[in-house]
C-alpha cells in the first residue's frame, strides 16, 4: 500500500520517523512512497527535494498527483494548522483513507468547515497521547475530576492534554478559564454536574501525567509508554480496515475547548463559554 504525506514543510519530526514506524508496524506491506510540501523548510533544514531523496520517496508538484498516485494520505503539518483547511481540501473528497496530524486545526470554525468539506472520504485526526498504555481500560465515567500536566508552548501541545482529557471526561465542558504564570499556562475546564478538569503545559518540558479523581479514591498516572508506536499501529489498521477510530463529534469536543483556551489566555481570571 503506497501511502503519501502531504505537508506545509518536510524535515520535520513527524514527517522524518512515520516512515520508519509504519513500515515496521505494517510488516513492509505499507509503506511512504510519495511527499508533497508546499514549501521548503523555513527552518533551515533539509529542502523538499533534498528530504526525499534522503528518505527515498518520490517527489510529488500537486496534491492532485499524490492524490492520483497512492492508496492513502497523510496530512502533517503538525505545527501549523492554520494549513490544514488547504492542505485537506482535496484529500478529503478523492475518497482514499485520510489521516490528519494534530492539532486539526486553528479554531472549532475552521474544524467545523474541514469536516463539513468532506465527502465519501473516510478520515479523523488524533493525538498518539491518545494511545499511551496507561489510558487503556480506564473506566472515568464516575470520575469528579482530573488534573492533567505536560510539557511545550500551550498552543501548539495542549491537544495532548485536552484530548485525554475529553476521552475520559466525555461531553460537557461548558467553560474555561485560564491562569497565566512566567512560562506555565494553566487552564481550568469546567464539566456539567460540577465537574472540573485543570491541565498545565510547562514550556520548560516534563513528562505527561495525570491525577483522576474516582469515587474509589485518586489514581495517578505517569505516562511513560512509547504512545507513537501504538499511535502507529492504530494508524496502519485504519489504512487497512478504513473505519476512523476517532469520531469527528469528539474531534470538535477538543477543538471547542482549544479553541476557548486560546481565547481565554487573552483575558485571564475571566471565564469564557465553550
Amino acid at each position: 500500500m503506497k501511502l503519501g504525506f502531504i505537508d506545509y514543510y518536510l524535515d520535520e519530526w513527524h514527517a522524518n520517523n512515520y516512515p520508519a514506524w509504519i513500515a515496521e508496524a505494517s510488516g513492509g506491506d505499507m509503506r511512504v512512497t510519495h511527499a508533497y510540501a508546499v514549501i521548503d523548510s523555513p527552518r533551515g533544514g533539509l529542502s523538499t527535494a533534498a528530504w526525499c531523496e534522503k528518505f527515498g520517496v518520490t517527489r510529488c508538484h500537486s496534491i492532485e498527483e499524490i492524490i492520483a498516485k497512492c492508496d492513502g494520505l497523510i496530512v502533517l503539518s503538525p505545527d501549523d494548522p492554520q494549513m490544514h483547511e488547504t492542505l485537506c481540501a482535496l484529500p478529503l473528497r478523492c475518497g482514499k483513507p485520510v489521516y490528519v496530524d494534530k492539532t486539526f486545526a486553528p479554531d472549532l470554525e475552521t474544524a467545523k468547515r474541514i469536516i463539513a468539506n468532506a465527502e465519501n472520504t473516510p478520515f479523523y485526526t488524533t493525538s498518539a497521547l491518545r494511545y499511551a498504555e496507561e489510558y487503556r481500560d480506564i473506566d472515568a465515567s464516575g470520575a469528579t475530576g482530573l488534573f492533567s500536566w505536560g510539557p511545550g508552548q500551550f498552543e501548539i501541545y495542549a491537544i495532548h492534554q485536552i484530548e485525554p482529557i475529553v476521552m475520559l471526561m466525555g461531553e460537557g465542558a461548558r467553560r474555561v478559564m485560564c491562569l497565566p504564570g512566567r512560562g506555565l499556562t494553566t487552564l481550568a475546564v469546567e464539566f456539567a454536574s460540577g465537574r472540573c478538569a485543570t491541565l498545565a503545559c510547562c514550556e520548560a518540558g516534563g513528562d505527561f501525567g495525570m491525577r483522576l479523581f474516582l469515587p474509589e479514591g485518586a489514581r495517578e498516572i505517569r505516562v511513560q509508554s512509547d504512545y507513537f508506536r501504538r499511535f502507529i499501529a492504530k494508524l496502519v489498521a485504519f489504512f487497512r480496515d478504513r473505519k476512523p477510530p476517532v469520531s469527528t463529534e469528539e474531534t470538535l469536543r477538543v477543538m471547542a475547548i482549544r479553541g476557548a483556551g486560546i481565547k481565554a489566555a487573552k483575558k485571564p481570571l475571566s471565564w469564557m463559554n465553550i
